[in-house]
């Protein structure tokens, strides 16, 4: 969507044993700061801050240096909005949600005729 994202993030342990997203063994995920702790899960907030973090500033690198158009208001909104997902169908509807929203564009408020 031009104007918000949506995610589905794994957070803490996944099913069966397996190691979450955000855990490893082997190392650290490209892209985090080289002083996380090898097993550390993050929270929400913290995924989604470092998401917010990570992102303006590439844009902000891509508006000095690359000639990206300027924004002129805040790139992200001050808060995010979460659910949790709780079972296997939730994670299905989930998913063919955030699939068929990019055709609801038009029907947005802040949609540009």
């Amino acid at each position: 969507m031009p104007n918000h994202i949506h995610g589905i993030v794994n957070v803490g342990a996944a099913p069966c044993g397996r190691p979450s997203l955000y855990e490893s063994k082997q190392g650290q995920p490209r892209g985090v700061a080289p002083t996380e702790t090898i097993n550390q899960t993050l929270s929400l907030p913290d995924i989604v801050h470092r998401f917010k973090t990570m992102t303006t500033k590439r844009y902000v690198d891509g508006v000095n240096h690359q000639s990206w158009p300027c924004f002129p208001r805040r790139l992200w909104q001050r808060n995010y909005w979460e659910h949790i997902i709780r079972n296997d169908q939730e994670l299905h509807d989930t998913r063919e949600y955030i699939c068929n929203n990019p055709a609801q564009w038009e029907l947005d408020d802040l949609y540009l005729k």
